[in-house]
């Protein structure tokens, strides 16, 4: 086993009121942001920015701009995405997460990536619209590319603790657990009360280094949330 508070973090996990997972290589096998590009031929040149942002070596806000800059997604282009290319789960996370629902436990969608290609994601998993914070891409009347809204908390570097401080807030929760495989998800505890670091699809050393448990797949925490019933 491998973390830096393992039991701690698998206490919080058997008591948790809130879960809140990262989406990209965490939730889903890809980064969909990278997934978007390739479809539009814009791949090689997003990607390197993408893992600069995951590896903390640049501020988010400047990686997600730059990236938007250069695919232009219309409306579109993202549906015909997904149409082509359906974003696949990670191997039990819907285990996982019915798991977590089944014993009263919120599960919360926190990602850096977009609304529209996320929305689906948690549709399948049953999580609901408003437990997803993710960003969105503005579009004009005729559905071309127009931005991305700036208010959302993870447009930004240091967007995932905001989010987490705002569910926080709103639901009054005593123990959140983060689960994700990116610097950005690192940064999220606290407010988070334990950090798992998810290896399954990329292991990264920084989130190795700063996870109180890192795993490479979901097997033992939905033994986890199986044992540990109802809170």
């Amino acid at each position: 086993l491998m973390g830096n508070n393992i039991s701690s973090a698998m206490e919080t996990l058997a008591r948790a009121n809130a879960v809140c997972f990262d989406v990209d290589s965490t939730v889903i096998t890809e980064e969909g942001i990278d997934v978007l590009a390739d479809t539009l031929g814009k791949g090689p040149e997003v990607s390197a920015w993408t893992s600069k942002a995951m590896d903390g070596n640049i501020k988010f806000e400047d990686a997600l701009a730059a990236r938007l800059d250069i695919i232009r997604p219309s409306r579109k282009d993202i549906e015909k995405c997904l149409e082509m290319h359906p974003l696949r789960l990670s191997p039990g996370v819907d285990t996982l997460v019915e798991a977590l629902q089944k014993r009263g436990t919120e599960v919360f969608l926190v990602s850096g990536g977009f609304r529209l290609m996320i929305e689906p994601v948690a549709e399948v998993l049953g999580v609901k619209k408003d437990h997803v914070y993710a960003n969105t891409i503005l579009f004009d009347e005729s559905g071309n590319y127009a931005g991305f809204d700036a208010t959302e908390p993870t447009s930004a570097d240091q967007g995932k603790p905001k989010a987490l401080r705002m569910i926080k807030e709103k639901y009054g929760f005593e123990k959140m657990v983060m689960v994700g495989d990116g610097a950005t998800d690192a940064q999220a505890c606290p407010p988070a009360d334990a950090f798992i670091g998810f290896g399954g699809v990329v292991v990264r050393e920084a989130v190795k280094e700063k996870a109180c448990w890192f795993v490479e797949d979901f097997e033992m925490m939905i033994d986890i949330v199986n044992k540990y019933g109802s809170n």
